[in-house]
């Protein structure tokens, strides 16, 4: 395991790398005896520095749930990390990609709890009750992280590579759709790029959040009513740069478009 330390010197590295949108090399070719336990630590370090800063929580990212995605990043394990409420924007929006390094998207749904969700043996049954509605989103990665290479340690050290989200419009309850069947056909510029459905998460997308949940419970912590939990891509990442538009179909829950300037 790292020193705390190298634990604090890593997390001022992401954070520069953050706001000056660069890259840094890889933390497991330097520190290779890093543990995944020392990446939520780093992740830690930043969030709290971030939140201290005056920045809002409002949910969770998981990543690494689809084979697709497992397979794109050689990484075999679902991770997780942390939003702020200035990430998030409405369909139709501007995003400005100055503000990322290593811009791609990625096709998932996100849910909004109406209870509190908590582990050790949360089950998707439980995942389902505590939702009060799941809603379309793409996820915008943000790697500051050299990607050749990369580990789970790196990944979740840099916030599982998190960057923003666009949320859709459309809402619906967890009863009322049958939410393994929802379909994703992602455009850019016109041009059809990357299709799923959302079963491809972990056979349903909603897995992805009693995982979560049970995750949490290992460090001391529960989900909380209120928090939006981004489930993973059912596509493999799409790479944008500045001047694409950027269209998701999901079906019966409509559409969400973006582009990038």
């Amino acid at each position: 395991m790292l020193h705390p330390d190298d634990i604090t010197a890593i997390a001022a590295e992401l954070a520069e790398a953050d706001r000056t949108h660069g890259v840094i090399p890889r933390i497991t070719a330097r520190y290779p005896n890093a543990t995944v336990e020392d990446s939520y630590a780093i992740q830690g370090v930043w969030r709290d520095q971030n939140i201290a800063a005056g920045r809002t929580l409002v949910g969770r990212k998981i990543g690494l749930t689809s084979k697709a995605m497992q397979q794109a990043t050689g990484i075999t394990e679902p991770d997780y990390g942390v939003m702020f409420d200035d990430t998030v924007y409405e369909s139709g929006a501007e995003i400005p990609v100055e503000k990322f390094s290593n811009v791609r998207i990625e096709v998932e749904l996100a849910f909004v709890l109406k209870t509190p969700l908590e582990g050790p043996d949360c089950t998707l049954d439980d995942a389902m009750a505590a939702i009060d509605y799941a809603v379309p989103a793409l996820e915008v990665l943000n790697s500051h992280i050299e990607l050749e290479g990369r580990t789970i340690v790196d990944t979740i050290s840099d916030n599982a590579a998190y960057g923003a989200m666009v949320l859709g419009d459309v809402r619906k309850r967890p009863d009322e759709i049958d939410l393994r069947w929802v379909p994703g056909v992602l455009s850019r510029n016109g041009e059809i790029e990357e299709t799923g459905v959302a079963a491809g998460v972990l056979g349903h997308p909603a897995t992805g959040v009693a995982w979560l949940a049970n995750k949490f419970h290992q460090h001391g912590a529960r989900l909380e009513a209120g928090e939006i939990i981004l489930a993973g891509s059912f596509t493999r990442p799409m790479w944008v740069s500045r001047g694409d538009t950027v269209r998701c179909d999901y079906g019966p829950m409509g559409v969400i478009e973006c582009r990038f300037v």
